[in-house]
């Protein structure tokens, strides 16, 4: 089987993209890699914005997988525009141009973001879509564009996933899990913004596990489905950090809790992932910091920007409105 992975140089796609050719899938990464290449050798690379694909480009390929895109809040709302282009548009053109020609199955990488205030228990994937911020907005849109296209021979499904925590060769630390430990180790404590909000969480490990399920299960499976590892409170999270690293790495780590408002709150049912893509998460937030411990010498220039995707971000938005300008300027 082929596979393109749209996006698969980020976070999540080079951890990916090495286990699904370890199963013997041949795969084709597109990605403008704005964070770096660390991706095997064994991938075949096209350097291409989502937008300029052709058929061509996809020719050959069984599968899509879509992680392309804006990938936070800070970034969404940064460029507002930008993030539903590329959260919207894009999954949905690419979308578009896999089931013209043929490809069999189309997977879109979500969030749980979507659900916005959820104060009635657990989020199903029935739930009301209350998101009022730019990103979760746009991921929820992009779900609705391309799973409007699914047919007898085009599978869609719409993973919404919990925050992802855990190392990768394309690291990030700006997120939950990986940002209090990036937090620990820098400053000797763990700050917490709000306490009593829910956050789903989704291991690395376990991330990589329900992709490969969802290219496996049946190719008359379509839908979307809520992935986590667990549901935490923030306050329980810092915790849970806090013991993670003291007893590996014998370091006394404080935490300072803060009461600033947030109105994201949520938690998450998985139960239709577990039955349909035979989901069984492993790894809890003890998991994922035994993983950052065990590979913290690969990122250890913790401020270094290419771990921060809004430090990128804006950092390229700024150089082209500045290219852009000098341009102009010389055609006056």
């Amino acid at each position: 089987m082929r596979i393109l992975v749209a996006g698969g140089g980020g976070y999540l796609g080079s951890a990916l993209v090495p286990a699904l050719l370890d199963r013997g899938y041949k795969v084709k990464v597109a990605d403008l890699f704005w964070f770096g290449n660390y991706l095997p050798k064994k991938a075949d690379i096209l350097k291409r914005n989502v937008f300029d694909m052709t058929k061509h480009d996809l020719k050959g390929c069984d599968q899509v997988i879509f992680l392309a895109g804006v990938s936070n809040d800070p970034m969404a709302e940064f460029s507002p525009s930008k993030n539903f282009i590329f959260n919207t548009a894009a999954p949905t053109y690419l979308a578009y141009v896999s089931k013209k020609i043929g490809i069999r199955r189309f997977i879109y990488a979500s969030t749980c973001s979507i659900y916005g205030y959820g104060f009635e228990g657990l989020c199903d994937e029935n739930y009301p879509i209350s998101c009022s911020y730019p990103y979760g907005i746009s991921k929820f849109q992009g779900e609705q564009g391309v799973i409007q296209m699914t047919a007898e021979n085009f599978s869609v499904i719409c993973l919404r996933m919990g925050t992802i925590s855990g190392y990768s060769p394309r690291m990030r630390l700006d997120l939950a899990v990986n940002a209090m430990f990036r937090s620990a180790m820098v400053e000797g404590k763990i700050t917490i913004k709000n306490a009593s909000l829910w956050r789903p969480i989704l291991g690395m490990h376990d991330a990589i596990n329900i992709y490969l399920r969802t290219v496996e299960v049946n190719e008359k499976i379509s839908g979307v489905f809520n992935v986590a590892s667990g549901n935490y409170m923030l306050g329980e999270l810092g915790d849970l950090v806090r013991e993670g690293i003291e007893k590996r790495l014998n370091k006394k780590i404080g935490i300072k809790i803060l009461d600033k408002k947030d109105y994201r709150s949520y938690k998450v049912n998985i139960n239709k992932a577990k039955e349909v893509l035979s989901f069984k998460p492993t790894y809890d937030v003890d998991c994922i910091v035994k993983d950052l411990v065990d590979n913290m010498n690969k990122f250890k220039d913790y401020d270094n920007p290419r771990y921060y995707n809004i430090k990128i971000f804006t950092s390229l938005l700024e150089k082209r409105s500045n290219n852009t300008q000098k341009s102009r300027n010389r055609k006056r």
